[in-house]
């Protein structure tokens, strides 16, 4: 099978942009959907339909938050971190411009949803259950059908279409929760942690424990992003049940 191109138009951030991708891809909409998620205050939030499963945030790349997650990188790889779920979902980002459908797939292979038997989300998360995420990596660049949902969703936004060759200074990241994994079978309650999954990372990192996803990753996100830049370019989507 012939590789897909090693850079790709980049993915605005716009639920139905993501959701069209999703339904190609196999979501069963009429049980979650993504929404915006319109502002960070609690009143705001509380706009957002619940259950949320996964938080997926727009953010501009700036030198202080490059800097941040190089470091960061850096002293995990050095000292560690809270052990992860390892159930938890986690691929590579080596195709440019991925980032989005990278977010789109750490969102869903993580949550709750539903996926249409034998669709390409459901066959794509089971070939790659038992794989590396540096494998995973390597079997979405050889996957034609995720490119060609990704471009189609890609030109059905509400902007310019970019090229792929354009210098995009914005990056997607996606935040779950996942169980804090027990140290005896007897142990019991799980306490749930945030984990942030960003393809471009060296994988995926714990942001302490987390009651409720949505607040969680608003403060996170104001403390350790907006806190960075005096950037407005930022933007979250919620996958959201769509009944909520």
């Amino acid at each position: 099978m012939s590789e897909t191109s090693s850079r790709w138009i980049p993915l605005e951030s716009n639920p139905d942009v993501l959701n069209q991708w999703a339904e190609k891809a196999g979501l069963v909409l009429q049980q979650d959907r993504f929404v915006d998620v319109y502002g960070l205050d609690p009143e705001l939030l509380a706009m957002v339909p619940q259950p949320v499963d996964a938080v997926i945030l727009l953010f501009p790349i700036t030198d202080a938050i490059e800097a941040r997650a190089k470091q960061e990188d850096e002293r995990i790889k050095l000292e560690g971190q809270h052990p992860i779920d390892p159930t938890v979902f986690y691929i590579k980002q080596t195709i440019s411009n991925a980032c989005g459908t990278i977010g789109l797939l750490h969102a869903l292979a993580n949550s709750h949803a539903t996926f249409v038997p034998d669709s390409p989300l459901a066959l794509f998360i089971d070939q790659c259950r038992d794989k590396t995420p540096e494998e995973r990596a390597k079997l979405l660049e050889t996957t034609p059908l995720f490119a060609n949902i990704h471009a189609e969703a890609a030109s059905s936004g509400q902007t310019a279409v970019p090229s792929a060759e354009a210098k995009v200074d914005l990056h997607f990241t996606c935040f779950v929760q996942a169980p804090n994994p027990p140290r005896s079978v007897t142990e019991w309650p799980h306490p749930l942690h945030l984990i942030e999954l960003d393809g471009r990372r060296a994988g995926p990192i714990d942001r302490g424990l987390s009651k409720n996803l949505l607040e969680d990753v608003a403060t996170f996100v104001k403390n350790n992003y907006m806190s960075q830049t005096a950037s407005m370019e930022f933007s979250m989507i919620a996958l959201a049940s769509s009944e909520g």
